[in-house]
């Protein structure tokens, strides 16, 4: 159940400010818009002094954020990425005084759809299928989408700038010789709801990576690798790439942990980065900083993201907005050491 403290806090005024306005305290000066607001948010909430009063405890739901995780809580401790998206929805949450509650992850077969119809919002972290995105709205219609890319956006959304970012490293690998560049990720892949993945090898960097060699007329140089998210592939793929005859003289990386398995496999076939083959990634994790050479990397602001997706979660608690919002967060490259000029192969 609402408190002032509830209404305070959503309103951007103070306790004791929300007290005087709801008693109508007439000696009270304050702006008019203020006012209304306050009044407004309580209605909202459906605060009442007599429920109050009564003692009564509701368990919470409308003050309650809902999360629906791509992972399970021990895969996600390998996911640093998705753990600080959920991490800043948690931190911000707090900050309004939103509870929060894991729902449940996508790839559970069953799942309590239920519970969802009580809570005051759903933030996915995530991609599912649109016919999946449908049945959970059946339940709650306040829907935030976290890292999600649909092309049927009826829903808040939050992405990130990776396609932006991937033209912009291709731009500056051109900009330093290279025109044979490969590129090495993961395949996109969405879960249906009763939590089977369907993979699909249109994955965001992948498909600008693509894109921007064709329209710079190096589609002839184009070769996409793509399997699991993993070291182990970064590692295959390195390797088949170190063997290729034109060799590549660039990589981009769709993730850092790929990139570990990448540096490993030039390193075992004799070759150096960045004098070889020049190498930029996507995550910016901490190791990239620590390793030899350095990694070149985006970097994304992950738990700004989570805390962003709450905003949006705020505004269709309150009934302030109802029609869907896209957001785009930008990330920074950092160059550091594994990019250099093309050198000519012998």
């Amino acid at each position: 159940m609402a408190s002032m403290r509830d209404i305070a806090k959503l309103a951007g005024v103070s306790v004791a400010s929300v007290s005087r306005i709801l008693n109508n305290d007439e000696t009270f000066s304050i702006n008019e818009n203020t006012r209304k607001r306050v009044i407004e948010i309580a209605n909202q909430l459906n605060y009442s002094k007599e429920k109050r009063s009564s003692n009564r405890r509701d368990v919470g739901d409308e003050h309650t954020i809902a999360i629906i995780t791509r992972h399970d809580i021990e895969s996600e401790r390998n996911d640093p990425y998705f753990t600080m998206i959920r991490t800043g929805i948690e931190k911000e949450a707090a900050k309004w005084r939103l509870k929060t509650i894991r729902a449940f992850s996508m790839r559970e077969p069953n799942k309590d759809l239920n519970q969802l119809a009580k809570y005051g919002a759903v933030i996915i972290i995530g991609e599912m299928t649109n016919e999946a995105l449908t049945v959970i709205s059946q339940y709650n219609s306040n829907i935030i989408l976290v890292d999600n890319y649909s092309n049927e956006l009826i829903y808040d959304c939050i992405q990130t700038d990776f396609a932006q970012k991937t033209h912009q490293i291709l731009s500056i690998l051109k900009s330093k010789g290279h025109k044979n560049i490969a590129f090495v990720g993961g395949v996109a892949s969405r879960v249906t709801i009763s939590g089977e993945v369907v993979y699909d090898a249109h994955e965001i960097r992948a498909e600008n990576y693509k894109q921007w060699m064709i329209l710079n007329k190096l589609d002839k140089y184009i070769n996409v690798f793509q399997d699991k998210w993993s070291p182990e592939t970064g590692l295959s793929f390195g390797k088949q790439i170190a063997r290729m005859k034109p060799r590549p003289t660039a990589i981009v990386v769709a993730s850092d942990p790929m990139a570990v398995g990448i540096y490993k496999a030039i390193n075992e076939e004799g070759l150096s980065i960045p004098e070889d083959i020049s190498v930029v990634s996507f995550d910016d994790i901490e190791m990239a900083q620590f390793m030899t050479p350095t990694l070149s990397s985006v970097k994304m602001l992950a738990e700004e993201m989570g805390q962003m997706s709450v905003e949006l979660a705020k505004n269709k608690i309150l009934g302030v907005r109802t029609m869907p919002v896209n957001v785009i967060c930008g990330s920074e490259l950092i160059l550091r050491e594994s990019i250099s000029n093309k050198k000519d192969q012998l």
